[in-house]
């Protein structure tokens, strides 16, 4: 780390001049990345995935199906509109309500808008027929692609929300840690150029990757959070060089100190973020994408940016002094650590109970994957869509695809044999409503009368149509109607008892249902591996970090309690529906994002706290002043990041997006209770209870070890 500064210091012009270079090609980049997001990235590489293409392709089902919803409009308005649409430029077949009395009741009626093939602009596509209709009372455009339209939208203008909250209060909390202007606004400087770097980059990888829309919110929720936290250490730690060394020897000290936390920081979240990538969903390798890129940023514009900066501005980083330092700050805090440690039982206790009770409602989390709920519910296109389940009841139901291959085909003996026998098997089941096949749909019941019917004059023609709905070649398709909605963990066991079956058939399953049970399944199998990568990867890194090996056991431990704590808060806000919420659920991302992510941004604080004691204890080898001193230097750096993370993550808990709000409120709760029970509570009373174990390492040179030998030797 010392060349690395030394390299910082004299190089620091041109450091400068790379990065407004860098910032401005960037901005080119991060302005079109909106454009390039689609989809809410629930999406697996998966058997429904390989069933709906070939369900569409060869069997002409559409790829795409929108919703136009009319409330109490005439048989002439409706005609007039569907006429309208006839005149654009968009492929589709529409299935009007004046054809199909099922999809009319009482005054409300939709048309389905089926494109054969999903269109590649179907954000304009969705645009031109609102236009069509723009004005006009009664009539809304919803369904699939109108939701992942409406929800980018939402997240552009969610951003410019938490941004408009959250920075002003962060500028504030700047403002209280520093005391003057310029010291307080270069974070954010490093910050925005952080973000914006790391959108440009994503932008480029956009064309080649498919990427979320939910990226655009979180992105920058890490991006700035994680700039401010180490710009705030990095300057704090600068500050007090100052008072001893010159500008670039301080700056060099700086970079090897804070900067080493800063790294190991980065680390730990970067491994929390890249465990991520085993779990094959897109909304979590597009997360865990983005963020790596992010943090990575982060860490580079903190080393090289703002070092640089601060070598430009000199003795300016003090100008605009708002407010008088406050030297007796340190002291308060090494009041609150003797106080702490002087009854650490008692105080540990009183944590402990109040994350126990915390965790008391994880019991009832209800995971569930965000669908048209993601959509705040001033939205029209939720609220057509929500009227015409509850109508039509379309939410009790959904449709399974069983596409069933047999070398021999099906449209002999043995195969029209076969055909009636899984109608038959399906068709038993409890769940099953109903099932369409090529017997069902044309009234002939069995596989005999159906070939005599075939050799009747003229009947081929009639039949002929019907059969190539549902055979085409050795594949079959039969479409099931499930009894449950495809959320449901009923209908999700029925897809996993269907795919275990042994059937003398090759037998895939799509649907609804069966893409829910993929990303359930995904997750389940492998979230095990990814806890285990970041639990493992982190006891490793500050093992060797702080040469010990009950610290690192105990932050894992305590970093656990806390996130578990947590899920329990968020479950008691958003489930039970407190705070002026309505009762819901909790999105299926939500426990991974937020312990992937939190897990190694609490370690931020860990290091930080750590370090300083680590220091003091190499030089006096006296644990209860270590953990004292450690407390008293860095509380206030610590507070102040926990509560910039707080503001710039909490302040999406007035966006509308829910998976996004509930992520948002998750990492400022984590932060919170990190920042608070455990930092200033557990550590500070587990560090007294264990005293020099702390720093005992069994095997290596650890600080411990090192104590003994030194007062064996009579240093």
């Amino acid at each position: 780390m010392h060349s690395f500064a030394k390299f910082v210091t004299k190089s620091y012009k041109w450091i400068l001049a790379f990065w407004v270079l860098l910032f401005g090609v960037m901005t080119y980049f991060a302005i079109q990345l909106p454009g390039l997001l689609a989809g809410d990235g629930f999406r697996v590489d998966g058997e429904h995935e390989k069933v709906m293409k070939i369900v569409s392709e060869d069997f002409g089902l559409p790829a795409e199906t929108l919703f136009l919803v009319f409330d109490e409009k005439s048989d002439e308005d409706i005609k007039s509109t569907l006429s309208k649409l006839d005149t654009l430029d968009i492929k589709s077949e529409i299935v009007s309500p004046l054809d199909e009395k099922d999809q009319y009741s009482e005054g409300l009626s939709y048309a389905m808008l089926q494109f054969k093939k999903e269109p590649e602009d179907m954000p304009q596509v969705v645009d031109d027929i609102r236009e069509s209709f723009e004005g006009e009372k009664g009539i809304t455009l919803t369904g699939g692609g109108a939701f992942e339209h409406d929800i980018n939208k939402a997240s552009q203008r969610d951003l410019m929300t938490a941004e408009a909250i959250g920075l002003p209060i962060a500028i504030i909390v700047l403002l209280f840690a520093f005391g003057t202007v310029v010291a307080s606004v270069v974070p954010l400087l490093v910050g925005i150029g952080t973000v914006v770097s790391s959108l440009g980059v994503l932008a480029l990888l956009g064309n080649q990757v498919d990427l979320s829309i939910f990226v655009l919110n979180i992105v920058p929720m890490l991006g700035l959070a994680l700039s401010i936290d180490f710009a705030l250490l990095f300057i704090s730690r600068y500050r007090e060089e100052l008072k001893k060394r010159s500008f670039s020897d301080s700056l060099i000290m700086t970079i090897r100190t804070a900067g080493r936390s800063i790294i190991f920081s980065a680390v730990c979240v970067f491994i929390g973020l890249g465990a991520m990538l085993l779990i094959k969903v897109d909304i979590f390798e597009n997360i865990a994408l983005g963020g790596m890129i992010v943090v990575g940023m982060a860490v580079v514009a903190s080393l090289t940016l703002l070092p640089s900066v601060l070598l430009m501005l000199g003795d300016r980083i003090h100008k605009g002094r708002l407010l008088k330092d406050r030297g007796e700050e340190a002291n308060g805090w090494r009041k609150f650590a003797n106080a702490v440690i002087k009854r650490p039982v008692s105080i540990a206790i009183v944590a402990f109970v109040l994350l126990a009770i915390a965790l008391i409602p994880v019991r009832n989390m209800e995971l569930t994957i965000p669908q048209i709920d993601s959509l705040p519910e001033s939205f029209d296109t939720r609220l057509a869509f929500e009227q015409i389940q509850e109508t039509f009841g379309l939410d009790n139901e959904s449709t399974v695809f069983l596409l069933a291959e047999r070398s021999g085909g099906w449209e002999n003996s043995d195969g029209l044999a076969d055909l009636k026998k899984l109608e038959e098997q399906v068709t038993e089941d409890p769940l099953v409503q109903d099932v369409s096949t090529i017997f069902t749909v044309s009234g002939i019941e069995t596989p005999d009368q159906w070939e005599q019917s075939m050799m009747a004059p003229g009947m081929d023609e009639q039949l002929n149509p019907v059969m190539k709905s549902f055979i085409d070649g050795n594949r079959l398709l039969v479409p099931v109607t499930l009894n449950a909605s495809g959320s449901s963990n009923e209908a999700q066991d029925w897809v996993r008892n269907w795919s275990a079956k042994d059937t003398h058939w090759n037998l895939l399953i799509g649907g609804e249902p069966r893409f829910n049970q993929e990303i359930f399944d995904e997750i389940a199998d492998h979230i095990v591996y990814v806890l285990l990568i970041i639990v493992v990867s982190t006891f490793f890194i500050l093992m060797f970090a702080f040469r010990s090996l009950i610290i690192p056991i105990k932050a894992i431990l305590m970093n656990i309690l806390g996130l578990s704590a947590t899920f329990g808060i968020l479950v008691y806000i958003f489930q039970y529906g407190h705070f002026g919420l309505h009762p819901g659920t909790v999105a299926l991302i939500i426990p991974v994002i937020v312990f992937s992510l939190v897990f190694g941004l609490s370690m931020d604080y860990e290091v930080f706290l750590i370090s300083r004691m680590q220091e003091e204890f190499s030089y006096s080898f006296d644990n209860d002043k270590s953990t004292v001193e450690g407390l008293a230097t860095t509380s206030k750096v610590i507070t102040s990041a926990a509560l910039i993370m707080i503001v710039l993550t909490g302040a999406f808990a007035f966006t509308d997006v829910m998976p996004v709000k509930q992520i948002g409120v998750g990492i400022a709760i984590a932060v919170a209770i990190d920042a608070t029970i455990i930092r200033l509570l557990l550590v500070p009373s587990l560090m007294k209870l264990f005293g020099k174990w702390n720093w005992w390492l069994p095997f290596g040179k650890g600080l411990y070890r090192s104590h003994g030998q030194n007062r064996h030797a009579g240093k």
